[in-house]
C-alpha cells in the first residue's frame, strides 16, 4: 500500500515515513510544492492532506490529481505524529 502525505513539518518527514512503515505502507511526503509536483505524486492508494500546513494552491493540485486518478483523500488539520497514527488506524479499520 502506498500513501502520499501533503503538508506537514519538514523536520518530521522521517517520522511520518516511520509511522507509515509501521502500518505497512510506503510513504512519499511533500512538505513544500516544488516543480513537477503533480508528476511525482504517482498513483497512491491514499492521500493525506495536513490542511494546517499546506498552501491552498498545493491542495488544489493534489485534489485535482486525486479526482483524476480516483485516489481517496483524507484531510486532517493537525500535522502531528499522533494525528497521522489516528488517520492510518481509522483508515485500516474501515478497509
Amino acid at each position: 500500500m502506498s500513501v502520499v502525505i501533503i503538508g506537514g513539518n519538514e523536520c518530521m518527514v522521517c517520522q511520518y515515513e516511520r509511522i507509515c512503515k509501521k502500518h505497512g505502507c510506503k510513504a512519499k511526503v511533500f512538505v513544500k510544492e516544488k516543480s513537477g509536483f503533480k508528476d511525482r505524486l504517482g498513483n497512491p492508494d491514499l492521500m493525506i492532506l495536513f490542511t494546517n500546513t499546506v498552501s491552498h494552491k498545493m491542495v488544489l493540485s493534489a485534489v485535482s490529481e486525486a479526482k483524476k486518478n480516483d485516489i481517496e483523500i483524507i484531510r486532517t488539520h493537525s500535522s502531528s505524529a499522533s494525528s497521522l497514527n489516528n488517520v492510518l488506524d481509522e483508515y485500516f479499520e474501515n478497509v
